[in-house]
Order: C-alpha cells, then structure tokens, then sequence
C-alpha cells in the first residue's frame, strides 16, 4: 500500500508538472502596429529602410531583412501578410543573426511569394519557374505545402508558425500546409538534397531570432503577435 500511494503521488506530481508546462503563455505583440519597436535592421543597430503603413510593417523592397530583437524557443506566431504581383518575401525563425550571412543561412523559412506570378528567374544558369517547395507556406525548399490555399498577390494571407521542441508546423490561412521534425530522421534526408548542407542550417538548434525577408519587393506585416509553449 505504501508503494502504491507512493507511486500515484509521483504520477500526480508528474501530472501537474505536465500540465504547467503545456500552457501556452499569454499572447504578445510582436508588432504594435505604430512603431518598428522591439525590431532592428538585420546585423545593423536600429531600423532602415522599413517602415510603418497603415498600421502594417512594409518595406518597398532594398531594405534589408528585419530581426527581432529577443530570441524565440518554442512558441506559437501568428501574422498577416501580402506581397504585390510577382512579390517574394519569407518569415525565418531559429535564426542566429550573423552579418557574414543572411538570415537563410542560419533559419528555416516560412515562404511568402506570388505563386502564380512570380517570375521565372535563374537557376545554376537556366531560367525556371517556382516549385512547390518554393510556394507560399512552405518550409523553403525543404518541404512543399500539403495544400495550395494561399490568396492572390494584393490580398492579405494568415500565417501561422509552431515550433514546439523539434515538432514545426506551418498554417496557412486556417489549414496546417506543413509540418515536420526539426532534426529528425526525414528532415536530414531532405537537408541532404538541399543546398543548406554546408551552412549553420544543417545544424539543428532550440532558439533563434525571428526574421522578415526583403527580398528586393514591396511585401506588408502585420498583426503579427507570439506566445510562448
């Protein structure tokens, strides 16, 4: 009897310990809608070239990326988004800032693009179009998105990203488009055949810094708020 009340004590303790730490934390905005506040230009000391539009963090493209200021570890974000026609922008997170290197070299990207206008561009010396990988939702050229829901260049999308240990999933407007093992077993076997093999993606890493692309195109932010898991 004694063992037993000292086991369903340890499983009670256990119980609530999970509980506890199964709480999502409070939601917090990332972007207050007025100010570029808690935000800075990606390897320099405060913000150029971004700015606030209508209560959306925007940039006319030539800016540079924007990082946040604090790191992330597990946490749940939520963001709207737009780019213009033939637009090509991204959210990077686990992203260990390095100004010998852009935020890609380091973070997974959530894709944000035009999917049906972007242009075709040159790749190893051969003009091509987007692949599903490429599309908006993806996990940039790692995993494509399991549906295509995303809404017209011009229009604002909902976005979402969970990272919660090793476990990611990518949202888009209300559908989970990807999700994946960070580090595991698949992930490794996709890394392989990607051009990250040799930068600090390949290696897995439980926080980092949280990034927005510019990538030479006008592309807008806002709501953007997180919360911790």
């Amino acid at each position: 009897m004694k063992s037993l009340r000292i086991l369903m004590s340890a499983f009670l303790v256990g119980a609530v310990t999970f509980s506890y730490a199964s709480k999502p934390g409070p939601w917090k905005n990332l972007f207050d809608g007025k100010t570029t506040a808690g935000w800075h230009s990606y390897g320099k000391t405060g913000v150029s070239g971004w700015m606030v539009m209508g209560g959306a963090l925007m940039t006319h493209g030539k800016s540079g990326d924007l990082v946040t200021d604090a790191e992330f570890e597990n946490f749940e974000m939520e963001f709207e988004f737009k780019v213009k026609p033939k637009g090509n922008s991204g959210v990077m997170y686990k992203v260990i800032e390095d100004p010998a290197h852009p935020p890609y070299y380091s973070g997974p990207e959530y894709q944000v693009i035009d999917d049906e206008g972007y242009p075709p561009f040159n790749d190893n010396g051969k003009m091509v179009k987007i692949n599903d990988k490429q599309k908006t939702g993806a996990n940039y050229d790692m995993q494509a998105p399991s549906k295509f829901v995303s809404k017209p260049a011009g229009e604002w999308n909902k976005g979402k990203i969970v990272v919660n240990g090793t476990h990611i999933e990518h949202w888009l407007n209300g559908v989970k488009v990807v999700e994946y093992e960070y580090g595991g077993a698949e992930w490794k076997a996709q890394l392989a055949k990607s051009k990250f093999t040799k930068w600090t993606y390949a290696t897995p890493r439980a926080k980092g810094k949280i990034a927005l692309q510019d990538h030479g195109d006008e592309s807008w932010y806002k709501n953007v708020r997180i919360r911790t898991l």
